[in-house]
């Protein structure tokens, strides 16, 4: 358990730096025999920032449970 609430805890300060990040997508517009256009999105793909709090706090919370069980 105490592992997981590390990786919570490291998780949890990533999501916080970073809010999110960007996905480029490929669409088809046209498709006419040997002529072809593609158009290139860009997609925002992010995550609020209290998500990255509650990973925090539940990893601590792993933490603290797991060094009260071996003491």
């Amino acid at each position: 358990m105490k592992t997981l609430g590390i990786i919570l805890i490291v998780l949890g300060i990533a999501m916080l730096i970073f809010r999110g990040f960007n996905l480029q997508t490929e669409k088809k517009v046209v498709d006419i025999g040997p002529l072809e256009v593609n158009k290139t999105e860009n997609r925002w793909v992010g995550w609020p920032v209290y998500g990255g709090a509650i990973a925090i706090i539940a990893g601590i919370v792993l933490v603290v449970a797991d060094r009260k069980k071996t003491v």
